[in-house]
């Protein structure tokens, strides 16, 4: 079995932005296991687990993702998801315009047909940027979400079906298919 999602590539120069940012919030982050750089993705279609046997025909389910153009994106803010009132993960969304919601629902329609069900959640466009063990303080969760980004926009021209591996502390991706933007 192999764990599958799709993903928009974020730009190198966007994600060190990012990086800095969360920096200049946060100095001194050490006690929080940040995810690593070459993991800052957004996630388009989480696959699941699917027998290895699977992964060509999903592959070229997805080629017509190449029609697609470039996304104009701006970071917008930061938020959490929360469970049971308890801040799980920080993350920081963009907006993309409506293509982008084109292309998740494209994404979904093509993997049904291969028998890959359909996300019942709506799309939320956001970069996972720190999972919480802990509760963590109010000013925490404050400071974040009164933080203004600074305008920062960009072009995401790829994106990728990606390997997950779960390993013990945390996980690993490989990239399985590239697919180009016009």
């Amino acid at each position: 079995m192999i764990r599958l999602f799709v993903a928009l590539k974020i730009p190198d120069e966007v994600k060190k932005r990012i990086i800095e940012i969360r920096n200049e919030i946060l100095p001194g982050w050490g006690r929080y296991k940040w995810e690593r750089e070459e993991k800052l993705h957004l996630t388009l279609k989480f696959i699941g687990e699917v027998d290895d046997s699977r992964v060509e025909e999903i592959s070229d389910s997805l080629n017509f993702i190449e029609s697609y153009s470039g996304f104009h994106c701006k970071l917008s803010r930061f938020g959490f998801f929360f469970k049971r009132g308890i801040a799980k993960i920080l993350w920081i969304s963009f907006s993309a315009g409506d293509s982008l919601f084109k292309l998740v629902d494209e994404i979904n329609i093509n993997l049904e047909k291969i028998s890959i069900p359909k996300d019942e959640r709506k799309f939320k466009p956001h970069l996972t940027l720190l999972r919480m063990k802990n509760k963590e303080p109010k000013n925490f969760i404050k400071v974040f979400e009164e933080f203004i980004i600074p305008e920062i926009n960009f072009i995401a021209d790829e994106v990728v079906l990606i390997k997950s591996e779960l390993l013990p502390d945390s996980s690993k991706y490989s990239e399985i298919q590239k697919y180009k933007l016009k």
